[in-house]
């Protein structure tokens, strides 16, 4: 059974790891909003009531296209905001963002074919249990906060 929405704040546990380790070269938010992109085909498949809901997007190729997509909107968005991260980071959270939206819904999702159309197997599928993917998840967002917390009270103190 799929959840109501399937935009899920779990895929930003490891982008707030990965943001914590590299805030130079990762943007988070172009992590996370990659994420959301992600999850609008598996929306329109629910809302349509179409089946499979993960279809081409949440391939490596489609994710591929998404990061993509993201790059171009947040530079487009440069234009009008003048605090976008620089167009490395936001590439790269992207692109981790995309590619690490795949890889954890192959864990958990029968309907994804992560390296279509070379091969319709999936064999990252029950790799581990749900309650430890989504606690790996919630840790990886826990240390990350953390990291984010103690760097920004190490530098308040300065």
């Amino acid at each position: 059974m799929h959840a109501i929405v399937p935009i899920t704040p779990f895929h930003f546990g490891p982008g707030a790891a990965i943001y914590a380790a590299a805030p130079r070269y990762v943007s988070f938010f172009a992590f996370c909003a990659a994420n959301i992109l992600m999850d609008v085909e598996p929306l329109y498949y629910m809302l349509t009531q179409q089946y499979p809901l993960h279809r081409f997007i949440h391939t490596y190729i489609g994710a591929s296209i998404v990061a993509a997509a993201t790059v171009g909107l947040f530079e487009a968005a440069r234009r009008v905001v003048e605090k976008i991260p620089r167009l490395h980071a936001v590439a790269l959270g992207a692109t981790l963002g995309t590619f690490s939206h795949v890889f954890l819904d192959s864990i958990m999702h029968r309907d994804i074919k992560p390296v279509a159309p070379f091969s319709d197997a999936n064999p990252l599928l029950g790799a581990i249990s749900l309650p430890a993917l989504h606690w790996s998840c919630l840790v990886a967002g826990g240390v990350g906060a953390a990291i984010f917390m103690a760097r920004s009270m190490k530098s308040g103190a300065s």
